[in-house]
């Protein structure tokens, strides 16, 4: 319990810095994933006659993770139904806190890409709230990674997701994760370097990669997730390379939905699809008895 509610406090500065950004709406959307996901597990728990656990953070985690991981654009009531549906097929279904094989924020947030794909749009700056392109689209349409100021991409004034803008934040919240010790650390680290080793190969600014779109937020808070990650330094280790594979795979050549919306992004993808090999990472590197 003590670990969920340090994420809740580690997530505390790039939600602040949202709402600063972005204004009350941005509050709306976190309270609307916050609320949906203590409701969905409180009642399914109540009718299926379970002990009722909101107190123990983990909900409020997913609800706070998927409300910071949408547009400002997004409707509050496509916010509360994803979460839902991450906490009930996610997570409850699966028998619970430790028993279920995906991150629960990550489940929702794929069902909420693909039922309210158009709902993302448009995108809007911080703080004017002027439809603009997010630096992963500026990358999909000239191929370079120049011309997006990365001081900006830092401190929080480009578009992209709730949660995802100012990289500084994220990073003040994850080093409180990493000092108390709550955090597999390894994980973002693999990732990370992986993503800077294929930047440098393709020539690009790995600067831009790690602070555009949803590396930050998605690497160090939803692949870390200690219920859907591996338990062992070496299976982490692969599990973030991994991940960066993935997301960057999925920025060079992601599909696109004709007329709706151009996945640019892989970061959803690359945690649940490394969450199917969490059960074979433990088995492989799990530690030999001492004789």
């Amino acid at each position: 319990m003590k670990m969920m509610y340090g994420m809740l406090m580690a997530l505390t500065p790039a939600a602040l810095w949202s709402i600063y950004a972005f204004g009350p709406q941005a509050l709306v959307r976190i309270l609307a994933g916050v609320g949906a996901a203590l409701v969905a597990e409180a009642l399914y728990q109540k009718l299926t006659g379970q002990k009722i656990t909101i107190k123990d953070g983990s909900a409020a985690i997913t609800g706070m993770l998927l409300g910071m991981a949408v547009s400002i654009s997004t409707p509050w009531y496509a916010v509360a139904i994803s979460t839902a549906f991450g906490i009930i097929f996610g997570k409850q279904l699966l028998g619970g806190v430790g028993k279920n094989l995906f991150n629960p924020a990550m489940f929702g947030r794929l069902f909420y890409l693909f039922v309210f794909p158009d709902s993302i749009l448009p995108w809007r700056r911080p703080f004017d709230l002027v439809t603009s392109a997010t630096p992963l689209e500026i990358l999909r349409e000239t191929g370079e990674t120049a011309g997006v100021p990365i001081l900006d991409m830092f401190l929080g004034r480009i578009p992209g997701t709730i949660g995802e803008i100012s990289a500084l934040m994220l990073l003040i919240g994850f080093s409180f994760l990493v000092i108390r010790k709550f955090v597999r650390w390894r994980i973002p680290a693999a990732a990370f370097s992986t993503v800077l080793v294929l930047a440098i190969i393709a020539g690009q600014n790995p600067l831009f990669h790690f602070f555009a779109g949803s590396l930050m937020l998605g690497a160090c808070f939803m692949a870390t997730d200690p219920m859907t990650s591996p338990r062992y330094p070496k299976g982490q280790i692969f599990f973030g390379i991994g991940i960066g594979l993935i997301i960057m795979s999925m920025r060079w050549w992601g599909w696109q939905t004709p007329g709706v919306y151009e996945f640019t992004e892989g970061t959803t993808f690359a945690v649940l699809t490394m969450n199917l090999f969490t059960p074979y990472l433990n088995k492989k590197f799990k530690p030999a008895p001492k004789k």
